[in-house]
């Protein structure tokens, strides 16, 4: 038997594992005791079907952003004439996107520092968990919402925007992480829906840390 290497697995050890558990299309099987399985998945389990691995990747790609010259935070600041603010202090400034959620309501947090998670300077990440509480508060004393969940990507844009996403009531299906799955395929919720309950995030805020409301949620 190998010896185990000494430090953290590499990519093309754990690329290599997977490898090992494809069938001969180069296709996983499907988890139907994990997610598949669970009363909350969206899709029917007999149509259902993984996509062959593709290769490793030479190397990850650049974000938007990667570059501070190149990030919208390298540019003028213009609250009044930007519709997607809902909220913002010297500091951070809340987000959403008039057109486009099948949620109650879907927010990104964002700080004006230029940095993503790990890169945050500690006076910046002082402030995060303090904010993060009060918003997720007010999403779920929205009536729509029955939880608030939250998201960190990043693969497309290098400056950090913290998702909140409020599930809807009382739709269980919707519950944990299928919600995204869920939410794409939702009706649209109108523009002045999405500000009605913006507004009292956006007071919730103004309250608590300063700053000012934005068009979002006037």
């Amino acid at each position: 038997m190998d010896a185990p290497s000494s430090g953290p697995e590499t990519i093309a050890e754990f690329y290599a594992r997977v490898e090992a558990a494809l069938g001969p299309d180069r296709r996983l099987p499907v988890a139907v005791e994990e997610m598949p399985g669970w009363d909350i998945f969206p899709f029917e389990i007999d149509s259902l079907r993984i996509k062959p691995l593709a290769p490793l990747a030479d190397s990850e790609p650049d974000r938007r952003g990667e570059n501070e010259d190149e990030c919208w935070c390298a540019g003028p600041f213009e609250p009044k004439s930007d519709d997607r603010l809902v909220w913002w202090n010297e500091n951070w400034k809340l987000s959403t996107d008039l057109t486009g959620s099948g949620l109650p309501i879907m927010l990104w947090l964002s700080p004006m520092t230029h940095c993503d998670l790990p890169t945050m300077p500690p006076e910046v990440a002082a402030g995060i968990g303090p904010l993060m509480t009060t918003i997720s508060a007010a999403i779920e004393d929205l009536p729509s919402v029955g939880r608030v969940q939250l998201a960190k990507y990043g693969d497309g844009g290098a400056h950090l925007h913290l998702l909140f996403m409020g599930r809807p009531s009382r739709m269980l299906q919707l519950r944990g992480s299928p919600m995204l799955d869920w939410e794409e395929n939702l009706p649209r919720v109108p523009a002045d829906v999405v500000r009605r309950n913006c507004r009292p995030i956006a007071e919730a805020l103004t309250s608590t840390f300063g700053g000012q409301i934005g068009p979002a949620a006037g």
